[in-house]
């Protein structure tokens, strides 16, 4: 039984190792052809940069990489340990498929823990780092621009959050109204928007349009309005301190965790001499929700994805057995499906991540409870001979 568990998490690491190299230098080459061969063609970064560059870049694609490389790792392995009958000699033997699997999983279990201090740790870091370098050498510095799902709190007496912004072009954009700096007052959203800069004064102007929200009175109540236009200013030298500043999606856990109870403590502090009805209490948790969702989905995102590894495993080695070919191309397009459906999860919920009636931060645990509920149910069968 050792000599078959040695043979097969050997198989299993090899392919691994293989896979993971590939994928990475896969998606390490999108980065590379889109940002970082056009600086060294334009003569903005040297080759050094550059190097430095990729090396940033490494651990953040490892983070997508190593889940897919497990999966189609299993499905090569057991493909080929099926298709060589080797599988059926060791069950002539007496050996079940789940006491041969056992070390497998176990190799999935750790990389799972692998996948979680990536994903909720280095990659985030390694991911600002890569920014704040090209920020250093001036591509982000060529205009102006206000960055995508952070909270920008260089304005003032306001805090904005921008869902999208192509070429200034601002779509999505959430403004909470400070007062004494740390309470909010007032919250207006709007659908769309548009970011110009005035180069006379150096101030950055944000114009909001069809602009609707929730104005608080002196005694207490709230009312609902729609503002129509309006504009928000800021120094030009503020908003670029902001350019450096990470997206949501490049937060560590911590830094989420974090920016989430600052955001809930602005949100949730008591006004003096104020009361509100069940109904105001009930619309204002509403809007509490909403607001800090996009932190509560990144946060989930971050765990979730960590268990990849383990979905992936338990389905790819019953799917291996079944696809019962040694050819490497059939077991990486079946991969490739099988991560699409995964990823595709994922990104459904980052883009609700600002609609909580669909709880976005419960979408991105669909595709775990999938490929583990499945994968149990044919590593099952396959054990039984079914």
């Amino acid at each position: 039984m050792k000599t078959l568990h040695f043979y097969l998490t050997r198989q299993v690491v090899a392919s691994l190792v293989m896979t993971v190299v590939v994928f990475t230098f896969v998606l390490l080459l999108g980065n590379i052809l889109k940002e970082i061969l056009s600086l060294l063609v334009s003569r903005q970064a040297t080759l050094g940069i550059a190097v430095e560059a990729v090396g940033l870049l490494i651990p953040f694609v490892l983070a997508f990489a190593l889940p897919m490389g497990m999966l189609t790792a299993t499905l090569l392995t057991f493909g080929r340990f099926s298709a060589d009958q080797e599988l059926t000699a060791a069950r002539a033997g007496g050996v079940s498929l789940l006491s041969l699997v056992t070390p497998i999983l176990l190799l999935s279990l750790v990389l799972c823990g692998v996948s979680a201090y990536i994903n909720m740790e280095i990659a985030p870091r390694c991911r600002v780092a890569y920014k704040e370098l090209f920020f250093r050498v001036g591509a982000n510095l060529i205009t102006a621009r206000l960055p995508e799902r952070t909270y920008i709190k260089d304005f003032a007496g306001c805090i904005i959050h921008v869902g999208q912004n192509r070429q200034n072009q601002l779509k999505d954009v959430l403004i909470y109204v400070l007062e004494d700096k740390t309470n909010v007052a007032h919250i207006f959203r709007a659908p769309k928007g548009a970011m110009r800069v005035d180069q006379t004064n150096q101030t950055v102007i944000v114009d909001l349009f069809d602009v609707t929200g929730v104005l608080a009175l002196e005694d207490g109540k709230q009312m609902f309005t729609h503002a129509g236009r309006m504009s928000v200013t800021n120094k030009l030298e503020g908003l670029a301190k902001e350019l450096g500043k990470p997206r949501i999606t490049d937060l560590t856990f911590i830094q989420l965790r974090d920016e989430l109870s600052d955001l809930e403590s602005r949100l949730s502090a008591p006004k003096s001499g104020r009361t509100n009805s069940v109904a105001e209490l009930r619309e204002l948790e509403k809007q509490r929700s909403q607001l800090t969702l996009p932190l509560r989905v990144q946060m989930h995102r971050q765990v979730a994805f960590s268990f990849a590894c383990f979905g992936f495993t338990l389905i790819g080695i019953p799917l291996g057995i079944r696809v019962h070919r040694r050819e490497t191309n059939i077991s990486f397009a079946i991969a490739l499906g099988l991560v699409l459906v995964y990823y595709g999860f994922l990104l459904v919920a980052q883009a609700l991540a600002t609609r909580p009636e669909w709880s976005p931060h419960l979408i991105v645990w669909i595709p775990n409870f999938l490929f583990q509920g499945i994968g149990a149910v044919l590593l099952w069968r396959a054990n039984r001979g079914l």
